[in-house]
């Protein structure tokens, strides 16, 4: 079941009706949903870690509270530490009635590091992932809309809703194994029922059709800061005349750009622009010399893998966080790779015995590939 899956249900169906454009409410195995993020994971991120600020906030009664209520000091190696948790102060606060917000965790929580990335690879914009811990009863924050798209879905407890969608406003609560899609700049406010409430919110942070036609216009513009004419306050025609002439030729300028260039461009700065993925890498380093036609290998989960061709007619490969370039006669290999969820180097057979055993290793290297075991 792909990330898009798990959240939405039928993923061709949510791109084609849903994405952008409507609430959504998807239910599925509660137990797929808690073990992203549980009560007890936020139990030791929160009292059994050295977890600092910005990476936790608080809020009560509609209000971010200060840092330094829940914060203190320590040493490191004779460096000086702040921002650190003190549990203590966390725990009594939330049980006065503050709710406590874990950000960012597809920087440091691994199994929301994973959805991340594959929701990354599957829409074609950048993810990012956190969670709500409320008390009972209590609300963290006032009705208020998102600058993104939003995937909600509980882990713990009972949330009511809130959300006003069309001029209507509907209630929706969400339990373990609900997910609900929000669209940008829908209304909403949650409240906690009678048990603690964890939910988990992934933000999509949409590449919008103005970041690239920006992009490709700023292109047409660059060695265009010659100045505006002097005296040009009392003959705005100078102004008029020259801004007419650059206009014209940037019009003539866009009606020849290269639109398949341009998109080929999006689509490499989007899929080498992204972290790294390398979790499970020093154990593939220490076997990499290991590696033989017969080992049993896989895509590392949430991996992008895309081709493309390089100026000199090379292949690229895409992988995220950089690009590696091979020689062309690589490319039937690579294609047949990009397919294969789990493979051995010998099920690469356009290549020799020799060349795909280097192939793989360098694969491995670069963290694309996990040796299995």
């Amino acid at each position: 079941m792909s990330a898009l899956e798990l959240l939405s249900g039928d993923a061709q169906t949510f791109r084609a009706k849903v994405w952008a454009s409507r609430v959504h409410l998807h239910q599925t195995d509660p137990e797929l949903l808690v073990g992203l993020l549980s009560l007890d994971d936020v139990d030791r991120l929160l009292t059994s870690s050295a977890i600092r600020t910005p990476a936790v906030r608080l809020a009560q009664d509609g209000a971010v509270l200060p840092a330094s209520r829940f914060t203190r000091s320590a040493s490191q190696a004779g460096q000086p530490m702040t921002g650190l948790l003190d549990a203590r102060k966390v725990l009594d606060l939330f049980e006065h009635g503050a709710s406590v917000v874990l950000q960012g965790l597809q920087r440091y929580w691994p199994p929301l590091i994973d959805l991340c990335a594959e929701l990354e690879a599957e829409l074609g914009h950048p993810c990012q992932a956190n969670a709500y811990l409320t008390p009972p009863g209590a609300q963290g924050f006032d009705v208020h809309s998102d600058s993104h798209d939003v995937f909600v879905f509980q882990t713990h407890g009972t949330k009511l809703w809130e959300v006003h969608e069309d001029g209507e406003r509907r209630e929706v609560r969400l339990e373990p194994g609900l997910s609900m899609y929000l669209p940008t700049g829908t209304p909403h406010a949650a409240r906690a029922q009678d048990t603690a409430s964890l939910h988990v919110t992934i933000g999509i942070n949409q590449l919008s059709w103005r970041d690239l036609v920006d992009r490709v216009v700023q292109a047409e513009l660059e060695g265009g800061d010659d100045r505006l004419p002097a005296g040009y306050p009392d003959h705005p025609e100078l102004l008029a005349d020259g801004l007419a002439a650059r206009l014209e030729r940037i019009a003539q300028a866009l009606s020849t750009v290269d639109v398949e260039a341009a998109a080929a461009e999006q689509v490499r700065r989007f899929s080498t622009g992204r972290p790294s993925r390398l979790r499970g890498g020093l154990r593939d380093r220490l076997v990499l010399d290991a590696v033989a036609d017969d080992t049993p290998l896989r895509r590392r989960p949430g991996h992008p893998m895309r081709l493309a061709t390089a100026d000199d007619g090379r292949v690229d490969l895409l992988l995220g966080d950089r690009t590696v370039t091979f020689p062309a006669w690589v490319r039937p290999a690579l294609e047949a790779l990009r397919d294969l969820p789990a493979l051995v180097p010998a099920d690469l057979t356009d290549v020799d015995p020799q060349s795909r055993v280097v192939l793989c290793r360098r694969l491995v290297r670069e963290g694309l590939l996990e040796v299995v075991g």
